[in-house]
């Protein structure tokens, strides 16, 4: 006899699901003996409390598998004969002893032939008996393997909630830096506009005959800083378009205050 369960959704962490479920059983009274352990299938021996079988754990898409299959007992294959003797054969044997025309070996072995093809061994008391006992490792399993799913679905979960927490997190950083980005793109934007107007009224001021190389070489190199703030926003680096922003403002008034002296 054989039975199955399921430990849902928690394929994930097949490893972790054997080696609970294995001490589960372990703190619950089980001997376990003749063990593979494999990456996705995993085969051993039981004993609990004189039932013994085997067992395989192996994963199933999402969902890990587990199958007990019991061991049969000489008692009951010996309380079936009996009982398919006493319940088919008797009439047989008796019939054939009493006429005398069949020997009393060939009668048994008839009716022990005619039991087993007819699988009788599962149809009477000895194996009824026999077979609740069975079932109460295969108890022991089912609630071992709900409490290792239980746990590992507990562990699922808190790996779902730290991944949705950094995500959240990610997703804020990035909102946060396209903020940033925009606010930065409009602090040179306004740079720009200013540097072109200074640089136009030094062009008008050397048009008129005035001494304006100081600053033209502030203007120059307010458009170098300009543009390496620029290159700095494209990689995201923002303190250092505020640090190139904030010296090309400072090339840019600079160029201004020596127009308004010449003046």
């Amino acid at each position: 006899m054989a039975f199955i369960y399921y430990g849902q959704g928690v394929s994930s962490l097949y490893g972790d699901f054997v080696e609970r479920l294995m001490s589960q059983l372990a703190l619950r009274g089980t001997e376990i003996t003749h063990q593979n352990i494999g990456d996705a299938s995993s085969r051993m021996d039981v004993r609990h409390t004189g039932e013994e079988g085997h067992m395989e754990i192996t994963v199933d898409r999402e969902n890990v598998r587990v199958s007990y299959t019991v061991d049969r007992e000489r008692k009951e294959v010996k309380k079936g004969i009996a009982g398919a003797i006493a319940g088919a054969g008797l009439g047989g044997l008796l019939g054939g002893i009493v006429r005398g025309d069949r020997d009393v070996s060939d009668v048994i072995g008839g009716a022990l032939g005619g039991a087993a093809a007819g699988g009788a061994y599962g149809a009477y008391d000895g194996y009824e008996s026999s077979r609740e006992d069975r079932t109460a490792f295969a108890e022991v399993l089912a609630q071992a393997v709900k409490d290792v799913e239980d746990e590992l679905q507990s562990i699922i979960e808190g790996q779902e909630e730290a991944r949705e927490a950094l995500r959240e997190r990610g997703r804020q950083k990035r909102e946060e830096d396209a903020a940033r980005t925009e606010e930065l793109r409009e602090l040179l934007e306004e740079l720009y506009g200013d540097l072109l107007a200074v640089q136009e009224e030094v062009e008008i001021a050397a048009a008129e005959g005035q001494d304006v190389k100081k600053s033209r070489t502030r203007t120059d190199r307010a458009e170098t800083l300009y543009q390496e703030a620029e290159v700095a926003l494209n990689d995201g680096n923002h303190a250092i378009v505020k640090a190139k922003a904030k010296a090309a403002r400072a090339m840019v008034d600079g160029a201004r205050e020596l127009l308004d002296a010449a003046e």
